[in-house]
């Protein structure tokens, strides 16, 4: 059933990382349960890979199982979490079904995006999600959570927290608005639209992907700011008094605001296209990527995702927390602060 000593670089939008010891890509949900029950029995720690966008994988690899489960089946808003994210939100565009429209052009996999609640263009994807199924890595049996129990905040989840690797999706279910009109609220597609103020989905969807493109933001073999894991670090919410004075803000309901971290980077001297450590340097178009420039390894990601992080702090003093999960780090290297890691140490 496994492949052994597989490259993961390949199979990550940054490109870096060593290999897999085994790997399975599944199809069914009994093939990955019966995948699981040999990876406990083998005392193999497991990983589960999706579409490899918000990742940096260590360059010692992954020293036990990593599962892809190719779950692509639909049934109305049930849908499997093997499905490619674009051809998701292409179909709900093409029925005119709105909700995800302002999440075109985001790589990866269905289920991957209740993880990390993703958002992007006034949308999140927790805004549509009915449940999301999963499969209980520990005691073996399928759950499906609510939208209440799945504790959704700002790209945040019971799935990337307190619960981060327990849990292997395998369908959400959505509810999406039949005929309604597209979400206008992030500045520049209304910007994008100000002389044609009633958009349809498709064309809100392709001006989502257009202004990504040029960000560097949709993987594009042929753009190499595009290998990159997406915005690297998250917005940080902050006390208002610790807001600087002229940075756009975004109020919370709590009295918080929320500030762009592309808008602190760019105002601590760090400039577009700059090199930070070994490969790995500043996107040319979207300050608030890292990108490999050509032949970066995991060290050096961490390497500059820390500069950037020292960088803001003397400067603003706010710490950005990097938004791609860790893979396959012992937990002795100096990751970035807040990092979020998925260790290679055996289970328990």
């Amino acid at each position: 059933m496994f492949l052994e000593n597989i490259p993961l670089a390949p199979r990550t939008t940054l490109g870096v990382g060593g290999l897999a010891r085994f790997f399975a890509a599944l199809t069914t949900i009994t093939e990955v349960h019966a995948a699981l029950v040999e990876a406990q029995q083998r005392s193999l720690p497991v990983f589960v890979l999706g579409g490899g966008s918000n990742l940096v994988v260590a360059d010692a690899g992954w020293p036990g199982l990593v599962l892809a489960p190719q779950l692509t089946h639909q049934d109305g808003g049930i849908v499997g979490a093997g499905t490619d994210w674009n051809t998701f939100v292409d179909h709900c565009v093409a029925q005119n079904l709105a909700g995800v429209e302002c999440l075109a052009g985001i790589p990866g996999t269905v289920g991957a995006t209740p993880i990390q609640n993703v958002g992007a263009y006034g949308q999140e994807v927790s805004e549509t999600i009915v449940s999301v199924t999963a499969l209980d890595r520990q005691s073996l049996e399928l759950r499906t959570f609510s939208k209440a129990e799945c504790r959704f905040a700002y790209r945040q989840s019971r799935f990337n927290t307190d619960e981060l690797g327990r849990w292997l999706i395998v369908e959400v279910t959505f509810q999406l608005q039949e005929n309604a009109t597209p979400a206008l609220k992030y500045r520049d597609l209304v910007q994008h639209f100000e002389e044609a103020p009633h958009p349809t989905l498709a064309e809100v969807a392709a001006a989502v992907r257009q202004i990504r493109a040029k960000k560097g933001m949709v993987v594009d073999p042929h753009d190499p700011d595009s290998r990159s894991a997406g915005s690297f670090f998250k917005n940080p919410i902050l006390e208002a008094p610790l807001v600087p004075d002229d940075a756009p803000r975004f109020a919370q309901p709590d009295g918080t605001v929320k500030v762009p971290a592309a808008w602190l980077i760019e105002r601590s001297g760090l400039t577009r296209g700059e090199t930070l450590a070994g490969g790995m340097g500043l996107s040319s178009k979207h300050i608030l990527a890292l990108v490999n420039q050509g032949g970066a390894t995991s060290a050096d990601v961490v390497e500059a995702a820390k500069r950037v992080q020292e960088r803001v702090h003397q400067h603003w003093g706010v710490v950005l927390h990097p938004e791609p999960i860790f893979v396959g780090f012992s937990g002795s290297e100096a990751l970035p602060e807040g990092a979020t890691v998925i260790s290679s140490a055996p289970p328990q």
